[in-house]
């Protein structure tokens, strides 16, 4: 493994690497259907963004050709759930970055079955350290990634380098309801319902995923609460920095603009 790969993505790469076969499927039984409602909820901000004209075009790679509609970033790309929703909406061009092989090997057996391979492309890297050059994009979305980086402040600086000025970027992640029953039954579920409902519905990896998600998403809101995030989004340089708390307070979409337009 690359000596980048350390730390919180190794972990990441270890935790999703056997799990791409059943991904989606698992993702939407064991999220109650939610998962899926909350990726349209975030996609919902980006198109718009992403619609108008660009400076140029880009090919589905990330390089450039002449004549396109705009390009989307999708970081934390795993099997291109996220991409092929926002190609879907008006066939804009997006490009998915991941860092786990076998999740975006997963993506591009969905890119090619949805015949998108021209519109669609995926390609291995970091979050922390994109391979695109500066303002290169012209909107970006990333979903449940910060919980996996070393320092979120600054990948939500190098997210911002390679969105142009006045590009939207959104975010969906898990979050921690509150409340006197809707605390206590999220704890239950995620302590006791979700490792059981993976290992019976995927087996040891998914048993795994289960046991791990719960304590995660409780220990980084501790360290990073909403407000710390959406100052981390303002120090990025993102102004118009919104938040959606969905689903009882199971998820979290975020999303603001680039500034300097």
């Amino acid at each position: 493994m690359p000596a980048e790969f350390a730390g919180p993505n190794r972990f990441a790469r270890d935790l999703f690497g056997p799990l791409p076969t059943r991904y989606d499927r698992l993702a939407e039984i064991l999220s109650f259907g939610q998962n899926g409602r909350w990726r349209s909820a975030m996609v919902d901000h980006i198109v718009p963004a992403a619609d108008g004209p660009a400076a140029d075009g880009r090919t589905a790679d990330g390089g450039r050709e002449r004549g396109g509609d705009g390009v989307v970033l999708d970081v934390a790309s795993g099997t291109a759930g996220v991409a092929l929703q926002l190609e879907a909406r008006r066939g804009v061009r997006v490009v998915g970055v991941d860092l786990t092989e076998e999740m975006l090997r997963q993506g591009h057996r969905r890119v090619a079955a949805a015949g998108r391979g021209q519109r669609v492309g995926l390609v291995t890297g970091r979050a922390e350290q994109l391979p695109f050059p500066d303002a290169h994009f012209d909107a970006l979305t990333f979903t449940y990634l910060l919980r996996y980086v070393q320092d979120p402040q600054a990948t939500l600086a190098e997210l911002a380098r390679v969105l142009r000025p006045g590009g939207t970027m959104a975010s969906l992640e898990f979050y921690v309801p509150d409340g006197a029953v809707w605390g206590p039954a999220w704890w239950a579920y995620t302590r006791l319902l979700l490792p059981a409902g993976g290992l019976l519905l995927g087996g040891r990896e998914w048993y795994r995923v289960g046991r791990f998600l719960g304590p995660n998403i409780s220990a980084h809101y501790r360290r990073y609460p909403v407000s710390w995030t959406v100052q981390a989004w303002q120090k990025a340089g993102f102004t118009d920095v919104g938040t959606r708390i969905m689903s009882l307070g199971g998820g979290l979409v975020m999303w603001g603009t680039r500034a300097g337009a």
